[in-house]
């Protein structure tokens, strides 16, 4: 399992969410990722999905 960061902010910059999530590999994290953001109810959010390196996942403005 890797290590990946979730955060999602306002238009202010207060942060909602900034989480680890573990998960096989970077497609099963995009995919089951999506899914966790539209559970949490941010995905209209500004957010992003970075992986321990910081290379980015998923982002949305």
């Amino acid at each position: 399992m890797r290590n990946y960061r979730f955060t999602a902010f306002e238009k202010t910059g207060e942060v909602l969410f900034d989480e680890v999530w573990s998960f096989n590999d970077d497609e099963t994290a995009k995919v089951v990722g999506q899914k966790q953001i539209e559970e949490k109810g941010v995905a209209d959010k500004t957010h992003r999905l970075v992986d321990s390196s910081g290379k980015l996942i998923l982002f949305h403005v």
